[in-house]
C-alpha cells in the first residue's frame, strides 16, 4: 500500500489480486471505453487484435488499484511478464478522477513493484486515440521503443520503456 497525495487529495493505491472485484471492474470500464475508441478498426476485422494483447492471470506479477478516499476505486494498473520484460498493462483511470494525480500515483506504484521485483525497465504499449496516455507515460520519463511483439501488428501502436536502474 502507496500513498500519494496531489494537492489536498490522497491516492492510495494498495495492492491486490488479479481477481479483486474492484480490478475486475475497473479493467471491464476500461474494456468498455477502449472499445468505443477502436470500434471502427475492430469492427468487421477480427485479426485486427494480435493474440497476446490479453492478459492471462499467470503472467501478472503485481496488481494496483488506486482509491480516492478510503473505499472508492477510481484507478487501476497491472504489471505483466512478457518475455524478459515487465510490461504495464490495463492502466486505467475512472475519468471523474483524470487529472487528479491518480495515474502518476498508479506508475510510482507499479514502478515501485518492478524494482522490487529486480526488473531493468518496463515496457508499454499504447495507442494513437490515447494522446492522453502518450503525453503522460512521455511526462513520466518513457521513451519511445520499436513496436514489440505482439503490437507490430497493431495499426497505431505506440511502445514506450522506462529504464529502472
Amino acid at each position: 500500500m502507496t500513498a500519494y497525495a496531489d494537492g489536498t487529495d490522497v491516492v492510495e493505491v494498495r495492492a491486490v489480486g488479479w481477481d479483486d472485484a474492484a480490478a475486475v471492474a475497473l479493467r471491464g470500464a476500461m474494456t468498455e471505453e477502449m472499445g468505443a475508441r477502436y470500434a471502427d478498426r475492430v469492427a468487421g476485422n477480427p485479426d485486427y487484435l494480435p493474440r497476446g494483447m490479453n492478459v492471462e492471470a499467470e503472467t501478472v506479477v503485481y496488481t494496483g488499484v488506486a482509491y480516492a478516499g478510503a473505499d472508492l476505486p477510481v484507478g487501476h494498473v497491472a504489471l505483466r511478464r512478457l518475455g524478459d520484460d515487465l510490461e504495464l498493462k490495463r492502466m486505467f483511470v475512472a475519468p471523474s478522477h483524470r487529472g487528479t494525480g491518480v495515474a502518476r500515483a498508479l506508475i510510482a506504484a507499479a514502478e515501485e513493484a518492478a524494482r522490487a521485483l529486480g526488473a531493468p525497465r518496463i515496457v508499454l504499449q499504447t495507442g494513437d486515440r490515447q494522446p492522453d496516455a502518450v503525453r503522460l507515460y512521455e511526462r513520466e520519463g518513457y521513451t519511445a521503443i520499436p513496436l514489440y511483439a505482439p503490437y507490430e501488428r497493431l495499426a497505431g501502436s505506440h511502445c514506450f520503456e522506462k529504464l529502472l536502474r
